[in-house]
Formats: structure tokens, sequence, C-alpha cells
């Protein structure tokens, strides 16, 4: 993990409900390979990713977007910077380390029906695709 790749502020997507001060920690199951336990939490300086990720979590939560604050180093998350948007223009970041819960943010961009019908298609597809695996 390199020294400080961006400022933030941070966001992370969730349908949990959280309050200021919470941690999240890796150590639980991927909202896109549910049989895979992630050893990682991530988090993105977009909050229209974490937005989007919010709507694709698991469980039946409503969606919401926090402000977050990494605990320890980070890195480029390999499994967008990696396998398609070389750079991370989707400021995509993991952390081995918590996040701190700091705020919650109302005015994220949600998605259609039609485009989280999309989604979740493209995420199905992704499963079914051995290729498809997740950088943990």
């Amino acid at each position: 993990m390199s020294d400080v790749l961006d400022e933030g502020p941070f966001f992370h997507g969730t349908k949990a409900d959280l309050h200021e001060g919470d941690l999240l920690t890796a150590g639980f199951r991927s909202n896109y390979r549910p049989d895979v336990v992630m050893n990682h939490i991530y988090f993105t300086a977009l909050p229209d990713g974490a937005g989007l990720a919010a709507e694709l979590a698991a469980g039946d939560g409503a969606p919401r977007v926090y402000v977050v604050e990494p605990t320890g180093p980070f890195e480029d998350d390999p499994n967008v910077t990696d396998k398609k948007f070389p750079g991370n223009p989707t400021r995509s970041y993991r952390s081995t380390a918590p996040l701190r819960v700091t705020g919650e943010v109302d005015d994220w961009t949600r998605q259609t029906p039609e485009a989280l019908h999309e989604w979740r298609e493209r995420l199905a597809a992704l499963r079914a695709d051995e290729r498809g695996e997740i950088i943990n």
C-alpha cells in the first residue's frame, strides 16, 4: 500500500443503518460474489459511486451513503483499476483497516429501476463467468 493516494472526502455505500463513530470492517460477504468473504473494506471518493454500491448491496434496508475516513493505509481497488479503468478514474479504494463513519450524505444520485435492473443483470453474468473473479 502506498502513501496518500487521494485526499477524499471518502464514501461507503451500504444498506446498513450506521451512526457517526461506527467502524466498517472487512470480513463480510461480497455483494457481487456472495460466496466470497472479503479481506478488504471498499470505499470511493465519489458519492454517486458509493450510492450505486448501496443500491446493489445485499439486504432489505434503504440504500445509504456514509462519509468515512480510513483508519489505516489503503490502495487502489484492483477490481476496477486493473481490470477496467486504468488510472483509477472511479477513485475506488480498499483497505484491510477499518473505515470510521463520520456522517451521512443525502444528495447522491439514485439509479432508475431500469438502470438497477441492468446492473443486476451484469453482475449475474459476472457471477456466471469464471473470469469474473474478485481480486481479494
